[in-house]
């Protein structure tokens, strides 16, 4: 059964629109920062996998923040209860992991967080934060960036986890999604 909802998985998938979720950035007020983001993703065969996340300053996703762009590794976990046929999933960015700020503002933030070993950031310039410290995202040196997920397949569309309504990443088993988000469409 796993080989079989892994074959449906591969291939291309990108987002229907402009998704919205909850970041671990809060307002003023306390209240969490919507994060708006387009993503697109391949799930090439002998689990590996690329994720390119374009993050906009607005619901309509006309202004573009930054592109984020990954590779790695799946390790499928087995089951989960959200749906039959759900399954757990474990993605690591172990190939590849970088950055580029798209906006003048974002690229100043940058060059403010992230000094230390990166070049000037230049808007348009990616640069691999690949196993870096990297404040932006909470990133220790050496460490590989790695998320506990989910992977539902339903007719043409690709489902991962809905993000915890307080911001917290899936960073541990205890974090992973216990709802679906918005799913992908196949490209």
């Amino acid at each position: 059964m796993i080989e079989q909802i892994k074959n449906k998985a591969i291939g291309e998938w990108e987002s229907i629109s402009t998704e919205v979720r909850p970041s671990a950035s809060k307002n003023e007020d306390g209240s969490l920062k919507p994060f708006y983001l387009k993503r697109y993703f391949s799930l090439l065969p002998d689990d590996q996998f690329s994720l390119e996340i374009l993050n906009y300053a607005d619901p309509y996703g006309t202004i573009p923040l930054a592109k984020i762009s990954l590779k790695g590794h799946v390790e499928w976990q087995g089951n989960h209860p959200i749906a039959e046929g759900a399954q757990k999933v474990d993605f690591s960015a172990d190939e590849a992991y970088e950055v580029t700020p798209l906006i003048h503002n974002f690229t100043d933030v940058l060059n403010t967080l992230a000094k230390e070993n990166f070049d000037v950031w230049e808007t348009g310039k990616p640069q691999s934060i690949l196993r870096k410290k990297f404040l932006p995202f909470g990133l220790e040196e050496g460490q590989v960036f790695k998320e506990y997920d989910l992977i539902y397949v339903s007719n043409d569309l690709m489902f991962w986890g809905a993000r915890n309504v307080d911001g917290r990443g899936f960073d541990t088993e205890a974090n992973r999604p216990t709802n679906l988000q918005i799913p992908m469409k196949r490209k």
